[in-house]
This record gives structure tokens, C-alpha cells and sequence, in this order.
């Protein structure tokens, strides 16, 4: 059997088209943009009154301004989100002035904090302005200067030694505590995402972790109450989050994912980067076993050399490895966490490096428990057989956080995003919660510049 490729068989990727008349009056929009180092996707979505999610608009560019999840060239970085968000906004038949972004790269740390508060008031009943007193009470921790919170996660809460409290607002006591989950970035690599976005034309609605998003849209909630890793294998960062009991355990980002299996081909075959991706996502497999031992595969020469004919189990042979790589340290991670043995739900691969075929299977070799691979679910209408790939996982997670950020303590962004674009980034911030002052920290990054 053989195999030859050409490319008019790879469609450069583009917006995709919808026919309509555009979102109703009493849609909210919320628009995701995922920079990562391949690609820059962006995601348009509506929701109606009963609270469906539409999506409406999807964009997507080829990325060379990013490195491992960082920002690396401002101007081509620009360039790409001015594309993707361009196509999804003709195809959505809206104007985006405000987006959601996500951040990721191995600079990306957490760590566990702990907090304490006393409740004086006479009825020693626990309202919400004592949960948030208490949540900026864990943010006092000793952090270098080039480094900033992204996020504040709640654990769990105690009550007078009462530990497992998931909601204390309500609840009577005098002693607050609360253990949380901190994920803190480089201000620096912050401040170029944010540079990137205003230069684009845009305003940022909010900055969110990339696995806490693509956790938004591709873990079913028993997954997460009853403990699942999340291992997102992108362009240039692998993302893995732990969840159990309904709320996120560990995170992590790892400098190794797709990019260096399409280097490993480069080098092994001897072809052009374009040819060892195009090779990856068309024949490419995570099992040796995956491969007939008659397949070939016919793949162009160098310098006008002729062609020349592979067997697909060598193409195995070489992309096996280094997959095998990354989801060994996807496992190391998972163990650091302490909740490895507590995963009943297993692993949920997403992000582009999932395509590959066979990567569950070997998911579940390398980590010892039930692997499947991750699609953005929960849409109602629209565009959701275009968005129904991994690749997608992080752009529509961000839209899904848009719509409901009190999972981790924030404020809805859906209903007032078109209000702060028209309002400017200097614009305050609607409510007074804690994410909104994270929020409103990171935009004054930019201000500074």
C-alpha cells in the first residue's frame, strides 16, 4: 500500500462560514483567543436567553511570533491575531472590540497557600465580602518581583476547624480558613500578551491559564468530581491539570509537545518542517502496532532530489518516543500533585498533539489508567462540528469561562464585555471581587509600558 501526499491534500486553515443573519439583540457575545505557538485561534460565541451556547464565528492563523507558549515577535504575533480574529468576525457578522485570552509557557508556576480570617460581626454569619477578605488573605506570600497571581483557586474552606466546607457564605463562625491553588506567570511574558492584544486593535476582558480553559470544555463535571489529569499537548507547551472533588489539584506546563515530534520527523526523514507536520497529521501514528508493515509512503526529495518511499511503521519508529517523552513527564507531574492514585476517571488528552492517531491508547500504556481524547463539548448551535476538534479545546474553553468565571471566583464577563471595550481599558472594572482586582492589576501592566 502507498501513500503520496501533495499539497493541495492540506487546505490552508481559514474562517469558516455561516450562513445567517448574525446574533439576535438579546445574545450575549464573548469572543476567546488562544496565541499559541503554532496557531492563533480565535472564537466568537453567543449565548441566547435559555442560556445555549452558539457559536458563531471561528478564525485561525498560523502563528511565528510565539515560542513554548511565550511571545517571542511582537509584529508577527500582531499580525496573526489580527487575521484569526478578522476571519472569525466575518464569519460571525460581529465587531470584536473585547477579548478573552489565554496565557500558558513554562514560566507558568503554582504553589498551595493557606489563609486565616476571624468573622466579629455579632451573628458570626459568613457573608460574601468575608470569603474574598479571606481569599486576598492567602495572596500574602513572598513572590519575587517579576512574577504576579493569575489566579486564586479555592480548595476548600474551614469553619472553626470544620474542614470539606465547599460554600461557607451563610454558614455561623468566628474562624475562617481556607486552603487555595496559586498560579502565578512572568509579568513580562503577561505584559507582551497584553501588548499583542491592544496592538491588534482589542481590549482584554480577562487573562486565564490555558488547561484551566481547555478544562472548561472538554472534562465532563463527574470527571472532575471523582479526580481526572488533564493533558493538553499543544505546538511548543504540554498543560496538565489535576481535578478532583470538583476542583482543580495541581498544574503544570512542560517546554516539550508537537513541535518536537515535527522536529524529530525533520531530522529523521530528512524533509523540510513542512513536510515532517503535513507527514505527522496525515500518517502519522503514537503505536508502532498502529502501522501495517506494507504501508509506504511516498515523500518528496531535497534540492530536486527524486522521491523517495518510507514504510509508515518507520514514520512510527520515530514519533512513538517522543510521545512516550511527553506523556512521561505529563506523569511525573500528575504523581507530584499527590493525586495520582485518586484518579478514577483517568486522563483526558486534548490540544493538537491528541490527533495523532493512537495517542489515547498510548496514554493509557504510559500512565496506567483509562485515556480518551478530549473534545470541546457542551455547544448548542452554530459552528460546533468546525470547533469539535481538540485543537480548539483552549479557544472555546476561554468563551465558556467568559460565561460563567464564578467556577473560580470571578464575576460573568458575557453581559458587560461590549460595555468595557466601549469603555476603554483604563475603564474600572464592573464588581469588586477578587478576580476583578487580579484583572485589574494585569491591565495596569500594560499602562506602564
Amino acid at each position: 500500500m502507498s501513500n503520496t501526499f501533495h499539497d493541495s491534500d492540506f487546505p490552508e486553515n481559514g474562517a469558516f462560514d455561516q450562513n445567517g443573519e448574525g446574533p439576535a439583540k438579546n445574545e450575549q457575545i464573548v469572543v476567546g483567543v488562544d496565541i499559541g505557538t503554532t496557531k492563533v485561534c480565535a472564537v466568537v460565541s453567543a449565548t441566547d436567553e435559555h442560556g445555549r451556547v452558539n457559536i458563531l464565528g471561528v478564525g485561525m492563523a498560523e502563528s511565528k511570533g510565539s515560542n513554548r507558549g511565550v511571545v517571542v515577535n511582537i509584529d508577527k504575533t500582531v499580525g496573526a491575531v489580527q487575521k484569526a480574529v478578522g476571519e472569525a468576525e466575518r464569519a460571525a457578522g460581529v465587531e470584536v472590540e473585547s477579548v478573552i485570552i489565554g496565557i500558558a509557557g513554562d514560566h507558568v508556576q503554582s504553589f498551595q497557600s493557606r489563609g486565616v480570617i476571624t468573622i466579629s460581626r455579632r451573628n458570626g454569619e459568613i457573608t460574601q465580602p468575608d470569603v474574598q477578605r479571606l481569599l486576598e488573605d492567602t495572596m500574602h506570600v513572598a513572590m519575587p518581583a517579576d512574577r504576579e497571581i493569575l489566579h486564586v483557586i479555592p480548595q476548600e474552606f474551614i469553619v472553626d476547624g470544620q474542614d470539606g466546607v465547599a460554600d461557607p457564605v451563610g454558614m455561623s463562625g468566628v474562624r475562617l480558613e481556607a486552603n487555595v491553588h496559586i498560579i502565578t506567570g512572568l509579568v513580562s511574558a503577561a505584559k507582551n500578551v497584553y501588548r499583542c492584544i491592544e496592538k491588534a486593535g482589542f481590549t482584554v476582558a480577562d487573562i486565564v491559564l490555558e488547561p484551566l480553559a481547555s478544562s472548561f470544555s472538554v472534562l465532563h463535571d463527574d470527571e472532575k468530581e471523582v479526580g481526572t489529569a488533564l493533558i493538553d499537548v499543544g505546538g511548543g507547551t504540554t498543560d496538565v491539570a489535576v481535578f478532583e472533588d470538583n476542583t482543580i489539584r495541581h498544574t503544570a506546563v512542560i517546554a516539550v509537545a508537537g513541535d518536537k515530534v515535527t522536529d524529530d520527523i525533520r531530522k529523521g526523514l530528512g524533509v523540510m518542517r513542512e513536510h515532517a507536520e503535513r507527514l505527522k497529521r496525515r500518517f502519522g501514528t503514537a503505536l508502532i502496532d498502529y502501522a501495517g508493515e506494507d504501508e509506504m509512503i511516498t515523500i518528496p526529495g531535497i534540492g530536486g532530489r527524486s522521491e523517495k518511499s518510507i514504510g509508515r511503521s518507520t514514520l512510527a519508529q520515530i514519533i512513538q518516543p517522543r510521545m512516550e517523552e511527553i506523556l512521561e513527564i505529563a506523569e511525573i507531574e500528575i504523581k507530584r500533585s499527590g493525586h495520582a492514585r485518586h484518579l478514577a476517571a483517568g486522563a483526558v488528552v486534548t490540544g493538537g498533539g491528541s490527533l495523532i492517531d493512537g495517542t489515547a491508547d498510548l496514554a493509557a500504556d504510559v500512565l496506567g489508567m483509562e485515556a480518551r481524547v478530549g473534545r470541546p463539548m457542551g455547544l448548542d448551535g452554530g459552528l460546533v462540528e468546525e470547533v469539535s476538534d481538540p485543537k480548539f479545546a483552549t479557544a472555546v474553553g476561554l468563551v465558556f469561562y467568559g460565561m460563567r468565571p464564578e467556577v473560580i471566583g470571578g464575576e460573568p464577563l458575557a453581559g458587560d464585555m461590549g460595555q468595557r471595550a466601549a469603555a476603554g481599558p483604563n475603564a474600572p472594572v464592573p464588581g469588586d471581587t477578587l478576580v476583578s482586582r487580579i484583572t485589574g492589576r494585569m491591565k495596569a501592566w500594560f499602562d506602564e509600558l
